[in-house]
């Protein structure tokens, strides 16, 4: 996991450091990583540093000074305000920097090499200043690379939002740790490629965090020489209806390509036919569950008798869709909602702006109110635990799996993983990050169930990461050497 850190904890630490170490310059420390990274990405050309008034500038204004100390390139300074940081332009003017006004920058963009962007920072608010917009509209156009320190200037640090005008990156260059816009859709677009540089501040542990791919390998329920079908767990499914047989299907084909022990499907019997002749490896009827998948394209007629019938059961559920109207006060323990933003908001009896406004605070506002985890899918998705009093942000996934179906094909997933025994937390992060993963590998219009086929691919490499046997009986460079 890696913690994403709000503004107010970046300053404190900036602060204590700089108590800690009055001889050491952070801003300094800044300008070297984002000097390094600017000769890493264009080692010859011209590059132009924009620059504000604040601190942010002020890294701006020092990355300037070593890059043009290496003779290599024309380093050229914007200030978009007519001021800047005073030390960081006397250290540039010091080494011959020449610095541009608006006029000048509009004529030499076409033949910038890459901008440095160090206009507004982490304290900055939505939005560019209103003489910048061009500019911004430009680099799009010409396809100028940018590398923004710290976030894209026109981002908010703590804000999901893209507003209408960004200067948006190739790179972003940010400091001891990333923060929210850096990683949570749409404002994560605006950021190309984020690169977290260690300028020697201690954080603390952040309840907003979000998955890494050794998480993943770490945590999947990898089977054992002694496991059988049951140890793995078995899942029971009710999902779909008349009007929604797809749903159905769906759901069943995550569950079976995620590495459920065994499915038992217990929905109307022509739904069951339907699956059967694609997924022949599944039970039809009731029987010993250690956990159940509910709500996937149930239809309104008898959806709350079938979900009253199922709560009886007391195993850990993952519901989804149309059970997610029929909650009562309590749920059995280690249960799992996966509500998108519309259902999230009729749970809370508010507006979807609203949770769209708010992913975070919603999602952990309704864990809380039900104490069970929840995940709010959507481009970026959100894993609310309320027992930890956390909320973490899954594996980001490509565009392409913004289609119907793709949910259904989650709470499979999701299924498979309570079955198996992982707390509801963990089976929602690894669920979505894996369903994430295995889309990475089709990019491009793959239906959903062609996405959950790709998951065995993306489990044998975790493997690998992990340092899991991929067969039973393998052995291991570790275990070889141990011989």
């Amino acid at each position: 996991m890696i913690g994403i850190q709000p503004v107010d904890k970046i300053r404190a630490a900036e602060r204590e450091f700089a108590e800690a170490n009055p001889d050491v310059n952070l801003m300094l420390r800044a300008a070297d990583q984002v000097a390094e990274l600017a000769e890493r990405m264009v080692p010859s050309g011209t590059i132009l540093v924009v620059v504000g008034p604040g601190n942010n500038g002020g890294d701006g204004l020092f990355a300037a000074r070593k890059l043009v100390r290496d003779g290599r390139r024309q380093v050229m300074v914007w200030p978009v305000a007519g001021t800047a940081h005073p030390q960081g332009v006397v250290a540039a003017r010091q080494v011959g920097i020449r610095f541009l006004n608006d006029l000048e920058v509009g004529r030499l963009l076409p033949d910038i090499a890459l901008v440095i962007d160090g206009i507004t920072g982490i304290g900055g608010r939505t939005g560019l200043p209103e003489n910048v917009h061009w500019f911004a509209e430009m680099c799009d156009v010409l396809k100028i690379p940018v590398l923004a320190i710290d976030i894209p200037s026109g981002l908010a640090a703590e804000d999901h939002h893209r507003p209408a005008h960004v200067l948006a990156a190739t790179r972003t260059i940010t400091f001891a740790a990333p923060k929210l816009c850096h990683l949570a859709q749409p404002a994560a677009s605006a950021c190309g490629d984020v690169e977290v540089a260690d300028i020697g501040l201690e954080l603390p542990k952040s309840n907003l965090r979000q998955m890494q791919r050794m998480d993943v390998a770490r945590w999947w329920p990898w089977p054992t020489p002694y496991t059988d079908k049951y140890s793995r767990g078995v899942l029971g499914i009710d999902t779909g209806s008349d009007r929604y047989p797809g749903a159905a299907v769906l759901s069943v084909t995550g569950a079976v390509y995620s590495g459920a022990g065994m499915i038992r499907f217990t929905g109307p019997d022509r739904l069951a036919d339907l699956i059967l002749h694609k997924l022949p490896s599944v039970t039809v009827g009731s029987g010993r569950v250690e956990a159940w998948l509910v709500g996937c394209g149930w239809s309104e007629e008898g959806a709350e008798q079938r979900f009253g019938q199922i709560l009886e059961s007391g195993v850990p559920l993952v519901i989804d869709a149309d059970a997610l109207r029929y909650l009562p006060k309590r749920l059995p323990e280690g249960s799992l909602l996966t509500p998108h933003a519309g259902e999230l908001a009729e749970l809370l009896g508010i507006s979807r702006p609203e949770v769209e406004d708010d992913p975070v605070g919603k999602a952990y506002e309704a864990a809380e109110r039900w104490e069970t985890t929840v995940l709010l899918k959507g481009a970026t998705q959100y894993i609310a635990n309320p027992f930890e009093k956390r909320v973490t942000l899954a594996i980001a996934g490509p565009s392409w799996t913004a289609q119907a179906g793709s949910g259904d094909v989650l709470a499979g997933i999701c299924g498979t993983l309570l079955a198996a025994g992982l707390p509801a937390p963990k089976a929602a992060a690894l669920a979505a990050s894996v369903q994430a993963m295995a889309a990475a590998r089709k990019p491009g219009p793959f239906p959903p169930d062609v996405v959950a086929q790709a998951i065995p691919e993306v489990l044998v490499h975790l493997a690998e990461l992990g340092d899991q046997p991929v067969l039973a009986g393998d052995l291991t460079p570790r275990s070889i050497a141990a011989q």
